[in-house]
Formats: structure tokens, sequence, C-alpha cells
């Protein structure tokens, strides 16, 4: 059996431990009994991952509806607070930060409340629900609320192991923006993977605030003095979620300022390195320029040197007095004028 507790409570102590869900219903209505019928008596049964015998088990001793138990068997539900008929369906969406792999997870708890029961079905192991029931119990004034004191403990819990995550989430957030300044290649795929987890968080956040207006509007209309301190006592945890919601919709906007100062550093980084290689290819280009300069220079005297080396015995001027005078000084005429013709037009 997945029943981890299972326990029944009379006037915020615990009166009895039924052996099993078949005999919970029996012990309590022999507890209601025994105290009379002006105390606060409840059977609090918590689970961890039943299957679907015993969900249905659980469905048919405290006439669970059938919808409430499908949303339990799937699991994977938004958080919400449904009522069906006497019975109230909540689904909790609690999470830690698991520091070694920087990721968020994200579990499920899921409570049927009625006038005398609570049954709190775990689908993680967080958080340890035991904690919250040892808690209650050194406090029978409060547990002494019966069921909604149940609730407002459960509800505190999940909002107080947010804080923990939200300071995870600051470490990490402040870690890329030291990334993205450092020009970090990889820091893109940090930002996105990190807002995967952000949009996640605040999916199990954001639906908590549905829930706490519900939860408002059907305390302001009870008017019993002994529920004061339990209404004060939520009002802090909604204060303490509102916190919560408010700082992880601030990370999800500082997540996209990021990614936008990222996208633009990458984008001045490139266009930095498009100017350096353009000065490169201009300054290679003048390199270019005067190497070309120089060997049209010394091409001109090395065409004229070559007509004249070439052995045919019929070349004008080949047998002149004056002819190597004047080949001579056409290859420094020539090359002159190229000097002069390149250096004009700053080639050289």
């Amino acid at each position: 059996m997945s029943v981890i507790d299972n326990a029944v409570y009379v006037d915020g102590k615990r009166a009895a431990a039924p052996e099993s869900i078949d005999s919970a219903v029996e012990v309590l209505q022999g507890c209601r009994a025994d105290h009379g019928e002006g105390s606060t008596a409840f059977c609090w049964i918590g689970m961890l991952r039943p299957d679907v015998e015993e969900l249905h088990q659980v469905a048919r001793e405290f006439d669970l509806h059938s919808l409430a138990i499908e949303d339990t068997v799937n699991a994977h539900q938004r958080p919400k607070l449904e009522r069906y008929g006497s019975a109230e369906f909540v689904v909790l969406r609690p999470a830690r930060y698991v520091d070694a792999d920087e990721v968020v997870e994200i579990g499920e708890v899921h409570l049927f409340l009625g006038p005398d029961f609570v049954i709190t079905v775990r689908h993680a192991v967080e958080p340890q629900l035991s904690e919250v029931r040892d808690r209650l119990e050194s406090d029978p004034e409060l547990l002494a609320h019966g069921p909604m004191a149940v609730l407002y403990a459960v509800l505190d819990r999940v909002v107080d192991d947010y804080f923990p995550v939200l300071d995870g989430l600051q470490d990490d957030i402040d870690g890329i923006e030291e990334e993205v300044f450092r020009g970090d290649p990889n820091v893109s795929r940090r930002i996105y993977q990190l807002t995967r987890q952000v949009i996640a968080f605040q999916r199990a956040v954001e639906p908590l605030q549905e829930i706490f207006v519900e939860l408002r509007a059907r305390f302001a209309k009870s008017g019993d003095a002994p529920d004061l301190e339990l209404r004060r006592a939520m009002r802090d945890v909604i204060d303490h979620a509102t916190r919560v919601r408010e700082r992880v919709e601030g990370f999800r906007d500082l997540l996209g300022n990021i990614l936008t100062v990222n996208s633009t550093l990458v984008a001045q980084r490139q266009n930095e390195e498009m100017t350096r290689l353009t000065e490169a290819g201009y300054a290679q280009n003048e390199q270019m320029k005067r190497v070309s300069s120089w060997a049209a220079i010394l091409f001109a005297p090395t065409l004229i040197a070559g007509i004249y080396g070439m052995n045919f015995d019929e070349m004008p001027e080949l047998h002149w007095a004056l002819g190597y005078p004047m080949a001579i000084g056409l290859m420094l005429l020539l090359g002159l004028v190229l000097y002069v013709a390149f250096k004009h037009n700053d080639w050289l």
C-alpha cells in the first residue's frame, strides 16, 4: 500500500491510527461518538504515488467524485481548486531547485478535503508532508480547525519551498549576466534553458492566485470567531505567494532583456570583426597594388631585354653602334614613366 500515514484527529489531537483505508471511516465515527458532536473530528490519510485500485478504494470510502479521481490518476494537472458537492479538490505544484544540475523540479500534490476527512496524494518525493503533519500535531489549536488547517499548512509549506528555488534561479541569472558580458559563446543556449525553467516554475506559481481568491471569498463568508487566526495565517501565505509570483515575473522579464543585450553584443562583436576584416582586406589590397606596380616597372626592361636577347640575324639596330645605349635608355625611360604614373595614382 502507498499509505504513508493514516490518523484520526479529535480537537487537534491524534486520537487513533486506523490500520487500513477501509477502517478509517469506522474509526472516525467511533471517535466522534466517544467525544460528542461538539468536537472537531476528521481523518487524514497521506498517500505516495498510489495506484489506480488504491485511488478507487479511497473514492468508494469517501464518496469522491470520479472526475477528481481521474485527474489524480492522470496527474500533470495545473494548480486549481474545484468543489464537488461537499468536498474540495486541490492541485498544487511544489518545486525544488537541484543545485547539481541547476534545474527546477516540479512535483505535484493533490488534496481531497471534506467536512471530516483529508486525503493527500503526492506524485513526487518532495515536499515531505510528514513534516507538515508533525508541525500541525505540535499545534493542536491550529489543527483543531479541521481540514482547512491541513490545507493551510500544505499551502504554506509549498509556498515556503518556492523561496529556495527563487534564490537558485537568481544565482543562475547572475552567472548568465557575467557570461554575457564576458562573451561566452554558449550563453545563448543557457539563457534559453533557464527561460524554460522559469516558465515551468511560473506555470506552477501563477494559478495559485486563483486558488487564493476563491479561499479569500470563502473565508470572508465565515463569521466564526475560531477561524479568525486561520484566516490571518492564510493571508500571510497569500502575501508570500504574491512575492513569489512577482519575482518570477521579474525573472522572466530580466531574461528577456538579457537575451536582447546578448544579441546586441553578439551583433556588435560581429560588426567589429567585419570591420577588422575589411580593414585587413584594405591593407592587403594596398600591398597588392604596390607589388603589382613594382612588378610592372620591372617587367618593362625585362620585355625590352628579352626582345633584344633573341638570336636573329636580321634585327633593326642589331649591328648599330648606339643600339646598346638606346636599349638601356629605353628601359630606364619606360620604368620611369610607369613609376610616375603609379605614384600619381597612389599605388606607390
